[in-house]
């Protein structure tokens, strides 16, 4: 209870003082920073650039140096972000006792994702890694460790889920069966496009739980993007036809759900964009098989399978 009581005394100390993050947040990550003063804006910026643009265990460190050092300035977001590092095992060695002692922190501060992640862990020690009160660099996962935590499949990223969210799960159980297109599927592309969140929206205009951009919503009948069932039933279609048309290529399928196919068919496999490149990365890293079960009686063949079955 000591550090825990510690930690929250310098964190109160740095708000006191001006440095610690305002509690107002959104779901925009750029907007969240906005919300934190100059230097732990900086902080998780550098942060975030790291884990988003480098797929390699310095990386990860580093970033956890950066949340680490935000932490000590009081922010309740570095504080949770840690937290997270730390679940997941992602540049620092998995440790739920430091990630449930972080998330309870951050949640003092009024921080409501950690408050959901406490749903699903438990505090049971007092334990808290010493680098969010001394400057020093927290310890680093090992390349085994890294290499675990970086693709994790469905599973466990479905038990870790908040009980709010849970009743999606079982939602999409019942609506791929009736597709015949595996959940396994639909909630990695679920968990890329959303995370869970019914009411999402990017700035592409893309909505819902499944991401649906008005042209797809209309192709697929889905009158209320918003309404979990019916865009979880788009969604599915829209996999459904996908993987009829790239004959069950499930990277293709995943390349065609976030570029569409008309890119996918131009570029004869995975675009080279960016966005689209991590986001086959990170949706194969969830679902880990390559090949699925397909009708083909739902779409002529892309031209690219065409081709393949021609060679």
């Amino acid at each position: 209870m000591k550090t825990l009581i510690a930690i929250f005394l310098v964190t109160t100390l740095n708000l006191v003082m001006g440095v610690g993050s305002s509690v107002g947040y959104s779901s925009g990550e750029l907007e969240i920073f906005d919300n934190e003063p100059p230097i732990t804006k900086d902080l998780l910026e550098r942060a975030s650039v790291l884990l988003g643009e480098e797929d390699n265990i310095d990386a990860a460190w580093k970033a956890a140096n950066l949340y680490c050092e935000s932490a000590r300035y009081g922010s309740a977001e570095g504080i949770y972000r840690l937290g997270m590092l730390y679940a997941f095992g992602r540049g620092v060695p998995a440790n739920r006792d430091y990630a449930a002692n972080l998330f309870g922190i951050a949640s003092t501060h009024g921080h409501f994702e950690a408050q959901k992640m406490l749903e699903t862990i438990e505090i049971k020690t007092n334990d808290t890694p010493i680098c969010v009160l001394e400057a020093v660099a927290p310890e680093k996962a090992s390349a085994q460790d890294y290499a675990d935590a970086q693709s994790p499949k469905i599973d466990a990223y479905i038990a870790s889920l908040p009980k709010n969210k849970r009743w999606v799960v079982d939602l999409v159980g019942t609506i791929a069966d009736w597709y015949k297109v595996d959940e396994k599927l639909v909630l990695s592309i679920i968990t890329a496009e959303s995370n869970f969140k019914v009411a999402a929206k990017s700035n592409k205009q893309a909505q819902g739980l499944m991401q649906l951009i008005p042209a797809t919503a209309d192709r697929f009948n889905v009158k209320n993007a918003y309404n979990a069932s019916q865009n979880i039933k788009g969604g599915v279609k829209y996999l459904r036809w996908l993987l009829s048309y790239f004959r069950g290529d499930v990277t293709l399928v995943v390349a065609a759900y976030n570029a569409g196919e008309g890119a996918v068919d131009k570029y004869k496999g995975v675009p080279p964009y960016k966005e689209t490149r991590m986001y086959v990365k990170k949706v194969l890293g969830l679902y880990q098989a390559k090949r699925h079960d397909f009708d083909a009686s739902i779409a002529q063949a892309s031209p690219v399978m065409k081709k393949e079955s021609a060679k």
